[in-house]
C-alpha cells in the first residue's frame, strides 16, 4: 500500500508548477535579444535580475501597517513638506513605478517604489522600508516568511523541547513505541526523521552559501523541483519526499498499533522531526550541522536495526529473522 501511494503521488507531482512572473533564471534567455530592446527595457530587465521584482509585481502587507508618501521622490528629497497615509495589514499592492535616485542623501537606499493598493491609492516608499513590511503575494512566499520568522523559530524551539521531553518520559515509562528507541517494525519513521534532518541541513546551506538563489526562489516560488537549479531542486524533492514518506508512516503505524498508541507514537515522531529541523537548521549555520548529520544518520540506522523487533522466526531452530530466506544459524530455508 505505501508503495502504491508513493507511485501515485509522484505522478501527480510531475505536473505541479505555477509561475506568474518571469524569474531570474528565465530572464537569462531574454538577454539574448538585448540588441532589439530600448535602454528603458534593458534597465528594467537589469533591475528585475538584481532585485528579483519589477513593475506589476504583487505584494501583500505583512506588517501591522506601512506608510506611503503622496509626493514624488524628487519633492521628498528636496525637503518639501510631505503627507502620507497608512496601508493596513493584509492589503494587496502592485508595483506601479520604480525610480533610482543615486544622488540622494540616503545613499544606502536610492530606490523608490510607487505602489498602488487594492483601493486604488498610489504612494511612494523606499525599497528597504517596503520589503521589511511586505511579502510577495504568493502563498508559498508567505509560508516561507512566516516559517523563517525569528518569533516562530523561538516558539518551535520551546514547544519541541517540551513535547520531546514529555513524550519521551511518558512513552519510556509505559514501554510505548517511539522512533529510534522502541520503534515499530517499519523503516519509514526512521526515514522520515532522517529526511527532515537532511532537508534542514540543505535549507541552511542554501541560505548560507547561495542567498541570492534562495531570495529569487522567495520572490518566484515553484513547487516543481525540476524547474529550479540543482541544489534547490534537491531541497524541494526532499520536502515532497517528506510528505510521501509521512503518508507511508501513517499507513504503517495504523497497521502495527491501535488508535490511541498510534496517535501517541505519531505525536512523538512529529516532536522528534520538529526538534531535528531546529537543531540541524541552526547548527549548520555554524558548520557543526554537517558532522551532526553524519552522526545522526549512523545513530538512527544503527538503532533501527538494533531495536526493531524481528518479523519472522526460523521454523527449524527458532532464530529471530528480519526477513524470509536462509536462516544464518541453521541454514534452513524459510519461505
Amino acid at each position: 500500500m505505501p508503495f502504491l501511494i508513493i507511485a501515485l503521488t509522484a505522478n501527480v507531482l510531475c505536473g505541479c508548477y505555477h509561475d506568474r512572473t518571469p524569474s531570474r533564471f528565465q530572464l537569462k534567455d531574454t538577454l539574448v535579444v538585448a540588441d532589439t530592446m530600448t535602454q528603458e527595457e534593458l534597465d528594467s530587465i537589469s533591475f528585475a535580475h538584481e532585485h528579483h521584482y519589477s513593475r506589476n509585481f504583487n505584494f501583500i502587507v505583512r506588517a501591522d501597517s506601512i506608510a506611503l508618501l503622496n509626493q514624488q521622490p524628487e519633492e521628498i528629497v528636496s525637503g518639501m513638506q510631505t503627507d502620507s497615509f497608512m496601508v493596513p495589514k493584509n492589503t494587496r499592492m502592485v508595483v506601479a513605478d520604480i525610480r533610482v535616485m543615486p544622488h540622494t542623501e540616503n545613499l544606502t537606499d536610492s530606490v523608490w517604489v510607487q505602489v498602488a493598493t487594492e483601493g486604488y491609492e498610489f504612494g511612494w516608499i523606499h525599497e528597504s522600508e517596503l520589503l521589511k513590511g511586505v511579502d510577495p503575494d504568493d502563498p508559498i512566499s508567505q509560508f516561507i516568511s512566516t516559517f523563517s520568522d525569528s518569533h516562530t523559530l523561538v516558539f518551535l524551539v520551546i514547544i519541541s523541547l517540551i513535547a520531546v521531553g514529555y513524550l519521551l518520559r511518558k512513552q519510556l515509562r509505559h514501554n510505548a513505541k517511539i522512533v529510534h528507541f522502541n520503534d515499530i517494525a517499519s523503516f519509514y519513521p526512521t526515514l522520515l526523521a532522517v529526511n527532515v534532518a537532511f532537508s534542514a541541513t540543505l535549507y541552511a546551506s542554501i541560505q548560507m552559501f547561495m542567498p541570492e538563489m534562495w531570495r529569487e526562489f522567495y520572490f518566484h516560488p515553484s513547487l516543481n523541483p525540476f524547474s529550479q537549479p540543482f541544489l534547490l531542486g534537491v531541497f524541494l524533492a526532499s520536502v515532497w519526499s517528506m510528505l510521501i514518506v509521512g503518508i507511508a508512516v501513517i499507513d504503517d503505524t495504523r497497521r502495527y498499533l491501535g488508535f490511541s498508541d498510534a496517535f501517541l507514537y505519531l505525536s512523538g515522531l512529529a516532536a522528534v522531526c520538529a526538534f531535528n529541523y531546529i537543531i540541524f537548521s541552526v547548527s549548520t549555520l555554524y558548520y557543526v550541522g554537517y558532522l551532526l548529520f553524519i552522526a545522526y544518520v549512523w545513530f538512527a540506522i544503527r538503532l533501527y536495526f538494533k531495536n526493531t523487533p524481528a518479523l519472522y522466526t526460523c521454523g527449524k531452530c527458532g532464530t529471530k529473522l528480519n526477513q524470509k530466506g536462509t536462516c544464518p544459524v541453521c541454514g534452513a530455508m524459510n519461505v
